[in-house]
């Protein structure tokens, strides 16, 4: 019996998740909605999903199971517009993001229906966006948490699991609040920190113009994450709003402990704290996809003549190695300048390696 999937959101995640299911299950359906037109009809062109879907009620109401893969503002309000909707007896909805109590307190509204809400966070992502860069390999690896409330039926959680399974993802549950404090930690705040090293950093350029091209280098890329999307932040720390309050209180006890450290030129006290850093970060799982996408990076040592970027680029396409990204951070006359290569995989950055390698290049990966 054929199984009718609606996913309501085409981008990257969504998209991904349609591609996963349509090539790993046998016997389904997907039915594809997006506001935008053209990401709609993409989707329908590049095989994403069977059928696309002309409004929401059409999606939904045949339908097996929804995905609801749309920026969490939208998400509470499309949970809204779907209880007022004939849908299926025993129809599971899910969601994909990345904050869970609010989503989830919302879907309460199905509890005497016999609707079964089950949130989610595939913790994946990509540097594109968009349905064109969906891939079915895009979870492999990555935790996908699931946050069933405790009206849902245990055989319905076992059902999206076995419907996720292609993604081979490691798949855990979590209730909604302790996914939100934990991504919160790892995800949310840290994305609050970059930004605001990118402030102070705006604000010192006033007093001393070098900051912008001192900042080039490291800066950059400890900061990078406050390059992601403002409309998303600024949904995902109102969602979050008490965990992120509850964080930015430990954080401030956290700098006045450090900060206490430097006015009494407390030497070993300072060594404490960043060897008990250095050794936490250095045993976190390397091959793991966590809750901020990866960086692939591979630094190569060029010599700066003309073309020289073009052979680089020559050499990986002639293997059919795609990259995400390339940077050039130092490049004088006469001595060796560096190119950074970003790779979508860490199987792709090896890859890489051993090409340009062959070719005579100095490679390096960063720790």
């Amino acid at each position: 019996m054929t199984r009718n999937i609606a996913v309501i959101g085409l981008g990257l995640i969504g998209g991904s998740l349609s591609l996963n299911i349509r090539e790993t299950q046998e016997n389904v359906h997907m039915i594809g909605y997006d506001i935008n037109k053209d990401q709609l009809h993409l989707a329908k062109s590049l095989g994403v999903i069977d059928e696309e879907a002309s409004s929401i009620e059409c999606a939904c109401e045949k339908a097996d199971i929804i995905i609801i893969a749309v920026p969490v503002t939208h998400a509470v309000a499309l949970c809204e517009k779907l209880a007022s909707l004939k849908l299926k007896k025993g129809v599971i909805i899910t969601d994909v993001g990345s904050t869970k109590t609010k989503i989830v307190e919302t879907a309460n509204i199905f509890a005497h229906q016999d609707v079964h809400f089950i949130g989610g966070h595939p913790m994946a992502g990509s540097h594109k966006s968009g349905v064109a860069a969906a891939k079915v390999h895009l979870f492999e690896n990555a935790y996908y948490i699931l946050t069933p409330s405790e009206h849902t039926a245990e055989e319905k959680v076992s059902e999206l699991k076995q419907l996720l399974q292609g993604t081979k993802s490691q798949l855990i549950e979590m209730t909604p609040s302790e996914h939100d404090r934990v991504a919160g930690v790892i995800s949310h705040f840290p994305h609050i920190i970059a930004a605001s090293l990118v402030h102070q950093a705006k604000k010192y350029k006033k007093q001393n113009e070098l900051t912008s091209k001192l900042a080039a280098g490291g800066f950059r890329d400890i900061t990078r994450i406050a390059s992601s999307s403002p409309v998303m932040w600024r949904d995902i720390l109102i969602h979050n709003q008490q965990s992120m309050l509850e964080l930015f209180d430990e954080w401030a006890l956290e700098m006045e402990e450090i900060k206490e450290m430097v006015r009494s030129l407390d030497a070993e006290g300072i060594f404490n704290y960043f060897e008990e850093a250095k050794n936490f970060r250095d045993g976190l799982p390397v091959k793991e996809k966590g809750a901020i996408p990866s960086f692939y990076d591979l630094y190569v040592d060029v010599p700066d003549y003309p073309g020289i970027i073009s052979e680089v680029t020559g050499y990986l396409a002639e293997e059919r190695i795609s990259i995400t990204n390339l940077r050039i951070l130092e490049t004088r006359e006469d001595i060796y300048g560096v190119l950074r290569l970003s790779l979508q995989k860490e199987e792709d950055r090896e890859k890489a390696r051993i090409c340009l390698e062959s070719h005579g290049y100095g490679t390096f990966i960063p720790s």
